[in-house]
């Protein structure tokens, strides 16, 4: 045996070694915010998360993308799960959107479809319940995104339903993913599978939804607007009326409500993380540090309804800081973790 040869193990280890570093420096570029809680997982899940986090962040950048026509879109997306059922034609998809791209997408957007060939390889080395669970997750999203790129979205949706059926396609489903995948990884979370479910898709709608009421003023600005008409008109307000330096009662009552909604949300998504066994401290910070800063989010947009940028809601580094500490203190004990939760809530 020549010393020239590694171990077939080792190789393997190299190859999963440069693979974790890929995708972590992509996440790094496109999510703050999963760039932080990703990590917290089980390495073994770890890997996988970060590659479904990159394709859904793969087809997000084709329906955000200005340059393409509402059919290019729809044969990007088509494109891209092809390339994820099949392994072939990656390089050509990753080559013909990326010609495409605006200087308006992000540079690290940019990036991750010239990477995205890599992305998939990554994927299809998963076993067959992984790849199944995130092929089926990226397609839903690019389906329910589809349907959704047809309608005139400059003046709202129409109503909570329509908000709803939005956020299950962009973060619901996601939530049924990622349980699907933890309940691959270990048997005693298998064991509440029919609770996790249950919860699952309320638990992305919740973050999609804080994110969506965060963000109001940026989407309007590239003419779109997720706010359902029925919550305003019942409140008294007309969203084709809608400018960031509003001065409006009834729009503020509309969205003190929608705040309380997304909140009844993240009820759930706690209920889900009580249901992962309290010695699975890493996913368990996955979920709390998202609930927490969720929360928090919501809270400043309570505090100051007519808020005009989404920077005046951000939650602060301090404030994140806090939250990954009460996570750490709290991790393993429910009635702490409940306890914490309402004290963050307060007066939602």
């Amino acid at each position: 045996m020549h010393g020239s040869h590694h171990p077939p193990t080792r190789v393997k280890r190299s190859a999963e070694h440069a693979s974790d570093v890929l995708q972590e420096d992509l996440l790094q570029g496109v999510s703050r915010t999963f760039a932080l809680t990703i990590p917290q997982l089980p390495e073994r899940l770890n890997r996988v998360v970060s590659n479904a986090y990159l394709l859904c962040r793969i087809v997000d950048t084709i329906e955000d993308e200005t340059n393409l026509t509402p059919s290019q879109k729809h044969g990007f997306c088509t494109g891209f799960i092809d390339v994820l059922q099949n392994g072939a034609d990656a390089e050509r998809f990753s080559t013909e959107l990326g010609r495409l791209l605006s200087d308006k997408t992000l540079a690290a957007e940019h990036r991750l479809i010239r990477k995205s060939p890599y992305i998939v390889n990554i994927t299809r080395q998963f076993d067959d319940v992984q790849q199944k669970a995130l092929t089926c997750c990226t397609k839903t999203m690019a389906d329910g995104m589809w349907k959704f790129q047809a309608l005139q979205l400059n003046a709202g949706l129409e109503d909570l339903k329509t908000l709803d059926r939005y956020c299950y396609y962009v973060a619901g489903c996601v939530g049924e993913m990622l349980t699907k995948l933890f309940c691959h990884y270990s048997a005693e979370i298998a064991h509440n599978r029919e609770g996790l479910f249950k919860r699952a898709a309320a638990f992305g709608q919740g973050l999609q939804m804080t994110n969506i009421l965060k963000d109001i003023w940026d989407d309007l600005e590239r003419g779109v607007c997720w706010l359902p008409r029925d919550i305003f008109n019942h409140a008294g307000y007309d969203l084709d009326k809608l400018t960031p330096h509003h001065n409006d009662a009834r729009f503020c009552a509309g969205l003190r409500q929608l705040v309380g909604i997304a909140h009844g949300y993240l009820q759930d998504a706690l209920a889900y993380t009580l249901l992962i066994p309290s010695r699975e401290t890493g996913i368990r910070h996955f979920c709390l540090w998202a609930i927490g800063m969720a929360v928090l989010t919501l809270q400043k947009i309570r505090r100051d309804l007519d808020f005009h940028a989404s920077s005046q809601v951000k939650i602060s580094r301090r404030s994140v800081r806090a939250t990954i500490l009460a996570s750490k203190i709290s991790v393993r004990h429910d009635v702490l973790l409940k306890a914490a939760f309402q004290a963050a809530s307060l007066g939602i």
